[in-house]
């Protein structure tokens, strides 16, 4: 299975926020979409870095006292690992369970896709291990 697979399901919409923004701002916008982070942009829309939950806790506990004031490009992630969407789904896993990340931007040709976590990674896994083992007990017991 490829990352285009679980776009084609899931869509490509993505969350985002500009680096000029305070970790308030990007702290309501997840709460709202119900997500666990956001692509960052720069003034010239380009990706810049994500900034998930955890970014915002660690710079919550640094920064407590002035937590409103702060900036999304102080809490982001720069170091970006991206993914294309002919990337296989368990190469993919193994790249967010070797890195310790739980969201990857899939980009093609320079062009943002969408954005996969490893929910949606393991979800097509067990979705396509459940077809596995269907079309496996079908052949073994002739569709009974």
């Amino acid at each position: 299975m490829e990352v285009k697979e679980i776009l084609q399901k899931k869509g490509s919409k993505v969350g985002s926020v500009k680096t000029s923004q305070t970790l308030r701002e990007a702290l309501e916008i997840l709460v709202k979409q119900k997500i666990g982070a956001l692509l960052v942009f720069d003034e010239k829309e380009n990706i810049v870095g994500i900034l998930s939950e955890r970014d915002i806790l660690r710079e919550c506990h640094k920064s407590s006292k002035n937590f409103d004031a702060v900036q999304v490009q102080k809490a982001m992630t720069t170091r970006l690992i991206i993914a294309a969407p002919e990337d296989k789904v368990d190469y993919i896993m193994g790249i967010m369970t070797n890195n310790r990340i739980r969201h990857i931007p899939i980009v093609s040709g320079g062009k943002l896709e969408g954005i996969i976590s490893i929910g949606d990674v393991v979800k097509a896994q067990i979705q396509n291990q459940e077809y596995e083992n269907r079309y496996l007990k079908d052949y073994l017991f002739g569709g009974r």
